[in-house]
């Protein structure tokens, strides 16, 4: 089954997010969902997500779910305003609670903070399956980038959140606590073992150099043959060595502190004092 897919770039964190819908019917999901946050203020805004809420209601949608690839470090995850707006479950791989774990510590949450993953109403695993409609949906466990990456095969298309990125701009970091350039090479792999039409779906793009216009689409095919990091057959051994090397180079993302807070609770804000303000916290020398 091939769904209709509509991508939303948000300019500000060059993520995109999805509406997968059923050719057949009016179910659909919402992949890796955008929260507006400026970082100086402090301040939300609902103008991405409010995009995609007109979209599914001028198109009679039926939301059944929010899906999140994994925990992402440089947006916020819109997920429960969607599903106040428009329904639905919101899952994510069952590795979140090594996460959950991870960074509970890092923000020094406490014992309060659940790190079970129960702030999500699905937990996926490696060889589950659901349906969106009369689609099935099949879940590939693909860390390296994070424990908890999860690449969504839904017909003919794949959401492989920021595992790989377009051709010509390569693969994810792996350079965040609980990433490894090993392990994001076997799960490459197995992304690049679907069938070669498979179409792929990236979770940023940043326009490689001479390259003009934004993009968000391409296949397994092209992948194999292209991707300037895994592509035409890369050894394990060269891929690490490249992936180590360039990713001690990168800065941390400009709303690494906020999103990981915020997506690690399923896109919910901390709990609000006794006055009802709500803090995020930033560690001093913790990343």
């Amino acid at each position: 089954m091939t769904p209709n897919v509509t991508g939303f770039f948000d300019d500000a964190t060059n993520t995109i997010s999805y509406v997968v819908q059923d050719p057949e019917g009016s179910a659909c999901a919402i992949v890796d969902s955008v929260l507006d946050f400026d970082y100086a203020s402090g301040r939300t805004d609902t103008k991405s997500a409010d995009a995609i809420i007109d979209f599914v209601k001028a198109n009679g949608l039926e939301v059944q779910w929010l899906l999140e690839t994994h925990v992402h470090a440089d947006h916020l995850s819109a997920a429960p305003y969607l599903q106040d707006a428009l329904g639905g479950k919101v899952g994510i791989g069952d590795r979140i609670q090594v996460v959950q774990d991870t960074f509970g510590k890092v923000f020094n949450e406490g014992t309060e903070f659940q790190r079970d993953g129960s702030q999500f109403d699905q937990l996926f695993d490696e060889g589950d399956s659901f349906h969106i409609g009369q689609m099935r949906a099949d879940v590939l466990h693909t860390p390296g980038h994070t424990p908890a990456c999860l690449t969504y095969v839904i017909g003919d298309a794949a959401f492989v959140g920021d595992t790989l990125f377009m051709p010509d701009f390569g693969t994810a970091r792996c350079d965040f606590p609980g990433g490894s350039s090993e392990v994001l090479y076997d799960s490459v792999q197995k992304i690049l073992a679907l069938p070669e039409a498979t179409r792929i779906f990236v979770g940023h793009d940043y326009k490689a150099p001479g390259r003009e216009d934004y993009a968000w689409e391409t296949t397994v095919g092209e992948q194999k043959a292209r991707n300037v990091h895994v592509g035409g057959g890369a050894t394990k051994d060269s891929f690490v060595e490249m992936r180590n090397a360039r990713d001690a180079t990168l800065a941390m993302p400009k709303l690494i502190i906020p999103s990981l807070q915020v997506n690690m609770r399923a896109g919910q804000m901390p709990p609000a004092d006794k006055d009802g303000k709500v803090f995020l916290k930033v560690p001093v020398n913790g990343l």
